[in-house]
Order: structure tokens, then C-alpha cells, then sequence
């Protein structure tokens, strides 16, 4: 049996450049998101098991608050249960920073407080 990862959490931190808003509004399609999803797994699964892993489904996804292009936001994956071969991981992705064109082209601000853009759960397999 493989050893417990409950608890073994991951974060990557991105700038999102103005050529991925995809609508009106600057904002980001949520698949970006989903993206970043897999790729804090990704590393998840190769500290905790030495392989890349394979992600096998999403059982929940919820899209909170918009993203939009000039943010800059967290992904964190953290396994909440460790199977055999399986590891179900929640996954957060929250914005900690926000352009702000009204004081200028390149001006953002730190956030006081992250906003959760969007929550996952999913799976996934490792060999």
C-alpha cells in the first residue's frame, strides 16, 4: 500500500497576460483555470509519488468570481484522500491581485483579502 499524502497540499502563483481575455470585460474563460488545475496536480502527484500521474475526472467544479487578464492568482491542489493508485485533490484558485487601469495603464493592487474565483475536486491516478 502506498504511504498516506493526505493533507500534502501544492500552490503556483501566475500573472495572466492581457492576450488570454477571451470576453468583453477582459475577462478569462474558465478553462484557464482548469489548466492551472492541472498543472499544481501535476507537481502534486510527482512530490508525492515520483510520476506525473494521470488526471482522471473532475467530480465538482464551481465558478465563483470572474478572472480576468492582468490578475494575479494562486492554484492550489491539496490531497484529501489517498487511494491505492487514486488521490482525490481539492483544488482552489483564488485572484491576490487585480489590475486597476483607473490609476493608470500598468497600475494593479494587492488585494486585502484573495477572492476564490473557482473550486474543483478531482482525481487522480498515479502508477
Amino acid at each position: 500500500m502506498s504511504a498516506n499524502h493526505d493533507g500534502v497540499s501544492v500552490t503556483h502563483r501566475r500573472y495572466i497576460p492581457h492576450g488570454h481575455a477571451h470576453y468583453g470585460g477582459n475577462l478569462v474563460d474558465g478553462a484557464y483555470g482548469l489548466g492551472l488545475f492541472g498543472d499544481v496536480a501535476t507537481e502534486l502527484c510527482i512530490l508525492t509519488d515520483g510520476d506525473e500521474g494521470l488526471f482522471a475526472s473532475y467530480a465538482d467544479v464551481q465558478f465563483k468570481a470572474p478572472v480576468k487578464a492582468g490578475d494575479v492568482v494562486e492554484a492550489t491542489a491539496t490531497v484529501v484522500r489517498t487511494g491505492r493508485r487514486s488521490r482525490t485533490i481539492e483544488f482552489t484558485l483564488k485572484v491576490v491581485c487585480r489590475a486597476d487601469p483607473e490609476r493608470g495603464d500598468s497600475a494593479a493592487s494587492l488585494l486585502d483579502e484573495p477572492i476564490t474565483a473557482t473550486t474543483a475536486t478531482g482525481t487522480v491516478v498515479v502508477p
